[in-house]
């Protein structure tokens, strides 16, 4: 997996709820161990923290994040993220802010709703 690629599936497993609910079965079933996943899943909790006040790629991006940190909350993908770290043993995150090299003008799949309009 690509850089880029690894980034995309983060960003889907932070805001992207059949992808994260689809890594929880792999997870169940043995077909995905815990040294394969923490990281993707250390990523997909950082997107969630406060956005970066500077070094992000682009202001785009930056509010295309926001705009998926807000919509995910219906979905309680935090809780979920960290009840799965929880699950297969991982430490508590100590950090507060998503990391400025995460921050990228993403796309994610569609998801049963036209595609939100970033200006």
């Amino acid at each position: 997996m690509t850089a880029r690629e690894e980034l995309q599936y983060c960003y889907e497993l932070a805001f992207y709820p059949p992808r994260l609910h689809e890594l929880w079965g792999q997870i169940k079933r043995g077909e995905k161990g815990v040294a394969e996943v923490a990281p993707l899943l250390d990523k997909a909790l950082m997107l969630h923290q406060a956005l970066p006040e500077y070094g992000y790629a682009s202001q785009r991006a930056l509010q295309r994040l926001a705009i998926y940190q807000a919509r995910s909350r219906a979905f309680k993908m935090v809780t979920f993220i960290k009840n799965i770290r929880r699950y297969i043993g991982c430490d508590e995150l100590n950090i507060n802010e998503v990391p400025a090299n995460l921050v990228r003008d993403i796309g994610l799949p569609a998801f049963s709703r036209p595609p939100m309009e970033i200006e």
